[in-house]
């Protein structure tokens, strides 16, 4: 058998010597005679289409295709030969040319954008090294760096001296269902053997307007859609208190387990915050674990003008909060954080003896793969700590600063301009949410079709935007609202000039309809 293996080796070598192209290619080692002179090219590439032009007002933030034609000029077939390098750069030029540039300053389509430098530079960094970071000896200053970032974000959140423990999770949908799973071994750490059939039913309570990974999660975990209790919000998208006791209580009479409220602290639509001081009182009243999805809102912890916004929060016994949203690290960082120092390996141990042994040269406390659902998993973690080095506490404090004063403007720019009407008068975070009125319909507001024309209006000034490339803004329905736009103001790049210019850019793109 040895001997087959050799000589299979030897005739592989013996082909790859004759094909010189292959030989450069199917080795996954860099050498800097076959591939320095490419990477350099490709870098060049990045740094002048993709970060410094991609950036520029002078850009699109997106050159639309449609999907056929943009599928052919990708390519259909996945090649058999390797291609050249030089195709290889027209290839790399196409991606970048034809993505949406989310860097962009009229780029304001989600709950994040903008391209920081030196957390996209800490992207190479990482990627350059490879590293999986679950215990020490393969990723030694990921794992430290982890301990003290999330040590230092738990003192953020209000945790005392910032004592519990966390996790980085690819993305806060994973942080949430992170929060429900803790939530239900501290209430019942049998159905980690057990499993549910072992406890009776479970609900899990949320508002109407949390996110829909809440919802997601109950699924994975087999709790089910149908206990998850959607508690009614007010006009502000508020967690209606009185509303919560009653399905505590109405979960209790049907015999159930209420385990556990997941409040939120920064909505998706309108970025509202549920009272969390009321709910922290109701959860300690019946014995339930209070989650805060903060993975929109909790970068507001940084500023101390704007903290008092997640009054409460420091209450609770897990939090998400998602850096890549509010502070602007790149995609992604999100983390879950508890107070509860040792649930999370409780919950997720299965003391995997191949990885984490007992027995090692060092203090295996360090090794910290055990306690994530995960295994192999990227380091994060150096994105926030590398911009938290460049910018100190002072700068990013400063970012979110700017972030609530740019709301402030372009909410005073729209509020008495024609056409434009705010949903909430007085937004609660950096979200604006408004509904632009076409001329024809100013004067229609009783007309029993009025509501419906206008829902048709900003999918149409949408579709115009991105087939021109100027701006990308999302819109959505909300209760019985129609359509409406929600600008989002995440990039402390965004400048007076650039508010200025969504407004006129909306009218301009709907002013006919």
């Amino acid at each position: 058998m040895q001997k087959d293996n050799t000589s299979n080796v030897e005739s592989h070598c013996k082909l790859s010597s004759e094909t010189p192209t292959l030989i450069d290619r199917f080795q996954t080692k860099p050498s800097q005679e076959h591939h320095e002179q490419f990477m350099r090219q490709v870098i060049d590439v990045l740094l002048k289409e993709a970060v410094f032009q991609g950036t520029s007002n002078d850009s699109l933030v997106i050159e639309w295709m449609e999907p056929e034609s943009l599928m052919a000029l990708l390519g259909e077939e996945l090649p058999k030969n390797p291609e050249s390098d030089e195709n290889l750069i027209k290839l790399i030029k196409n991606v970048v040319r034809y993505s949406v540039k989310t860097g962009h300053p009229h780029f304001i389509n989600q709950l994040f954008s903008s391209l920081d430098p030196y957390g996209l530079v800490a992207q190479w960094v990482t990627d350059s090294l490879n590293p999986s970071v679950y215990t020490y000896e393969v990723a030694p200053v990921f794992t430290l760096l982890e301990h003290k970032l999330l040590r230092e974000m738990r003192r953020y959140v209000g945790f005392p001296d910032g004592s519990g423990d966390g996790v980085f999770c690819p993305g806060g949908s994973m942080a949430n269902t992170y929060g429900i799973q803790c939530a239900r071994h501290h209430a019942m750490p049998d159905l980690k053997e057990k499993g549910t059939f072992a406890s009776r039913r479970l609900v899990v309570l949320t508002s109407k307007d949390a996110h829909y990974s809440i919802k997601k999660a109950c699924f994975l975990l087999g709790i089910g859609s149908s206990n998850l209790y959607l508690v009614d919000v007010d006009s502000d998208g508020r967690m209606n208190l009185a509303h919560l006791r009653e399905e505590i209580q109405r979960a209790l009479r049907e015999g159930a387990r209420p385990f556990m409220v997941s409040a939120t602290a920064g909505t998706t639509v309108l970025g509202s915050t549920d009272p969390l001081d009321g709910i922290a009182d109701l959860c300690q009243e019946f014995g339930l674990w209070m989650h805060v999805d903060a993975a929109w809102g909790g970068g507001a912890l940084m500023s101390t003008k704007h903290r008092d916004i997640l009054k409460g929060i420091e209450r609770a016994d897990s939090v998400t909060w998602n850096p890549h949203k509010l502070l602007g690290v790149p995609q992604q960082c999100s983390t879950f954080l508890t107070r509860h120092a040792n649930l999370l390996l409780e919950a997720n141990s299965a003391s995997a003896s191949y990885l984490f042994q007992k027995d090692k040269f060092y203090d295996p406390k360090w090794d910290v793969g055990d306690k994530y659902l995960q295994c192999g998993r990227r380091a994060d973690v150096l994105k926030f700590w590398l911009m938290w080095q460049a910018k100190g506490s002072l700068g990013l404090e400063k970012h979110v600063d700017t972030l609530f004063e740019n709301t402030a403007y372009f909410t005073s720019h729209i509020r008495d301009r024609d056409g434009f009407k705010l949903v909430l008068e007085e937004p609660p975070f950096v979200n604006v949410c408004f509904w632009y009125i076409p001329p024809s319909l100013r004067n229609s507001q009783r007309d029993e079709d009025y509501h419906e024309k206008l829902h048709r209006i900003a999918p149409k000034i949408k579709e115009r935007m991105i087939k021109k490339g100027s701006m990308m803004i999302t819109y959505q329905p909300l209760r019985n609202l129609p359509n409406f736009f929600r600008l989002v103001l995440q990039s402390s790049g965004v400048n007076a000039k650039d508010m200025e210019f969504f407004a006129e850019e909306i009218e301009r793109l709907g002013c006919d309809l």
